[in-house]
């Protein structure tokens, strides 16, 4: 690579490292402020913060309570991501909570007798379980970087558990389309009567406090060793699936250097690999500052930031995968010479059909799950997007811990080119191997620039980077916080080539322009789940804002 290459993109770096110093990096919040999928997650996180926690605390106080008031989306029986900022000395780090293939795991392990994928063995049961990393990510968090006992933070989620509490109409609604599917535990405490749980009775899950206790009791081996263990593995082995012990006492959270971007005069500190997001984020923002784009909802606007996205999502279903497995040249693939590259290949005044586009070469690779964003008063802050992937994941409930198994190893590519529950094909970069993390799509980001700081991030499956693109970009543009949340969505992931749009995204004559410049277009309900905190330096506002789609909460404490 030529060494002036990354030229241009030094010097933005180097203007917006300025800027920077001028606004966030120089003073502290006038309050603290979290965002949720759900109110009770976010009273939990509010309440840490009162009680004189930090961002870190409240992230996890926050993470435990989803994992029980939100089961369609997140559970200690999943994983997650974690992304982190120390205000005293600006550590940042990303936390992978990601789950992991067991040791019996193999790339064919989800073929059916005709050579085929299986869909169904890799996303209902036990067999579709991966190993679970939430609970080592939450200790793990809790004690390197929080300042209160593991006990007094999951207290809230346990309560929750053993008490129970009000079911709001999302969950009763999916309870009642998913029972159908559930397995092993689960039935009796979605429906204890025969009869799924209704809008506003209690969802009671005792073993599942049960679980949490010995977690905040004993930490790590609480969950992974022990008479929890002893339960999810013979739960495990009872339905068919090939956890070990091993499997659990070897798991480990890793962390690792988050990803840098930069459009514009901001940076953006998002998720690294296993995380397909930061990769794809970065490619988007180079092609379209190299394209002079302009968020003006034009019909150009559009057709170009479909095309950066059809390019980007080409190059993860190619080159991404476990960086601990997969070797990728991401000083490449997000440079801003790739990008240059990419963007040439774009045509103003037509599509680009996905099957027309050449090869992914280097340059010389759920619709649930959920999301908390949090800052304290101190300047620290979180971004957490976490994950059993499906609704209710696999749908299979240890008996005796409460626990809902992931299917996690349904975003393995299971077979080369067959599409996951999402859509989105895979190469042998995410093929299935033994204590290998799936590729996802979970990305938790931070947003610094001469406006202040965004903290984003929401569920969504494969839509979930184009969701946090779009709200970085309104951010950028001057929306406040429950603008951002609210406006309407476009996708495109490469394959299928197929434009989705949200209602209120085009009207009828602009999706017949977006046709005739040769898109394929499907309208589909709303989706995504947006929970963002906005600090406006300039305006001296804190705001905080969950998506209206969902259920969650948000809430600001200015101090004196």
């Amino acid at each position: 690579m030529n060494s002036n290459t990354n030229f241009p993109l030094r010097v933005s770096a180097f203007i917006c490292g300025l800027l920077l110093l001028s606004s966030a990096q120089s003073a502290a919040p006038p309050g603290h402020a979290c965002a949720t999928a759900h109110p009770l997650a976010t009273q939990t996180c509010m309440q840490v913060l009162d009680d004189g926690g930090n961002a870190f605390d409240a992230a996890v106080a926050a993470s435990a309570a989803l994992a029980v008031v939100e089961p369609t989306g997140s559970g200690i029986g999943g994983g997650g991501f974690w992304l982190l900022h120390r205000a005293r000395d600006g550590f940042e780090v990303f936390v992978d909570g990601r789950e992991t293939a067991p040791a019996a795991a193999h790339a064919d392990m989800y073929l059916g007798a005709n050579g085929q994928a299986d869909p169904l063995r890799s996303r209902d049961g036990a067999l579709a379980a991966a190993i679970p990393g939430e609970p080592a990510a939450l200790v793990h968090i809790a004690r390197e970087y929080g300042s209160k006992p593991l006990a007094e933070l999951l207290a809230p989620a346990i309560a929750y558990a053993r008490d129970g509490f009000a079911i709001d109409r999302k969950l009763a609604e999916a309870i009642e389309r998913h029972l159908p599917r559930l397995s092993g535990a689960a039935p009796a405490v979605f429906a204890p009567q025969g009869r799924p749980l209704g809008e506003g009775e209690r969802l009671r899950q005792v073993d599942l406090a049960w679980t949490l206790e010995r977690l905040a009791r004993d930490g790590h081996a609480g969950f992974y060793d022990g008479e929890v263990a002893q339960r999810l593995l013979r739960a495990a082995q009872q339905a068919g699936g090939i956890w070990t012990a091993t499997d659990l006492r070897r798991y480990a959270v890793v962390e690792r250097e988050p990803l840098i971007a930069y459009f514009r005069d901001c940076r953006i500190v998002t998720s690294p690999p296993p995380s397909a997001g930061g990769v794809a984020m970065a490619q988007v923002f180079h092609q379209l500052e190299v394209l002079g784009w302009q968020d003006d909802g034009s019909l150009r606007s559009q057709h170009l930031f479909v095309e950066t996205l059809r390019r980007a999502y080409r190059d993860r279903a190619f080159w991404l995968g476990d960086p601990d497995f997969v070797s990728m040249p991401l000083a490449q693939l997000t440079g801003r010479s790739h990008a240059v590259r990419l963007a040439a290949s774009i045509d103003a005044r037509r599509a680009t059909p996905s099957s027309s586009l050449p090869p992914a070469l280097p340059t010389s690779e759920g619709s649930d799950t959920t999301h908390v964003s949090v800052l304290d008063a101190d300047g620290n802050r979180v971004a957490a997007t976490l994950s059993i992937n499906l609704p209710f994941g696999s749908g299979y409930m240890a008996p005796g811990t409460g626990v809902l198994f992931n299917d996690e190893m349904d975003d393995f590519a299971v077979q080369v080119g067959a599409p996951n529950a999402y859509g989105l094909v895979g190469t042998a970069a995410n093929a299935i191997a033994p204590h290998k993390r799936p590729l996802s799509s979970m990305t938790p980001s931070f947003v610094e620039g001469p406006r202040g700081l965004l903290l984003i991030g929401t569920p969504g499956g494969s839509r979930i980077i184009t969701m946090v693109i779009q709200g970085i970009l309104a951010w950028i543009g001057g929306a406040d916080a429950q603008t951002l949340v609210a406006r309407p969505r476009l996708h495109h992931q490469y394959l299928p080539d197929i434009v989705q749009l949200e209602a209120g995204y085009a009207d009828a004559q602009r999706q017949a322009e977006l046709r005739a410049l040769g898109h394929g277009l499907t309208v589909l309900e709303p989706w995504g789940n947006l929970q963002v905190v906005s600090w406006d330096v300039r305006a001296g506002t804190l705001e905080a804002a969950s998506d209206p789609r969902g259920v969650g909460a948000a809430q600001v404490r200015l101090h004196d």
